[in-house]
């Protein structure tokens, strides 16, 4: 019983953001961070996977929020949506990402923007917007 106090409060009143929390690794991963008593905002591209999602966690102590980290204003929205609910983040998983392989001599410009855009700048992206949001929690201790 002692070991299953320890695990349900290891994150007890943090609050985590997880990019791409929608599927895959960040899905497992935000199911994981409540079990360990974290509130988890999951941000995901596609709405009917974000409310799938937030139901399997089981609704309790996640939010997800309709996001695309390659794009800076849904990335605004994201962090002013924390910030209003929670005030401040402890945790930040950047996991958003996309795969689409193609021989050298078939990709395309739009292929590279798409996956550059989604990769490396929503990456970029996603953790400086962040700061504002680890500030806060900074100034709580």
């Amino acid at each position: 019983m002692i070991a299953e106090e320890k695990k349900v409060s290891k994150l007890k009143g943090k609050v985590a953001v997880i990019t791409g929390g929608n599927s895959g690794i960040g899905l497992a991963t935000a199911q994981r961070f409540v079990s360990e008593g974290a509130y988890v905002f999951i941000a995901g591209r596609r709405q009917s996977e974000l409310d799938a999602a937030v139901k399997q966690i089981g609704e309790k102590n996640v939010s997800g929020v309709h996001a695309d980290v390659s794009n800076i204003a849904d990335l605004d929205r994201l962090y002013a949506v924390v910030e209003e609910q929670k005030g401040r983040i402890d945790i930040l998983f950047a996991n958003a990402g996309v795969s689409e392989f193609a021989p050298l001599g078939k990709i395309t410009e739009a292929h590279f923007d798409k996956i550059f855009s989604v990769n490396v700048k929503g990456l970029l992206f996603s953790v400086q917007k962040a700061l504002h949001c680890f500030m806060m929690a900074a100034q709580l201790f």
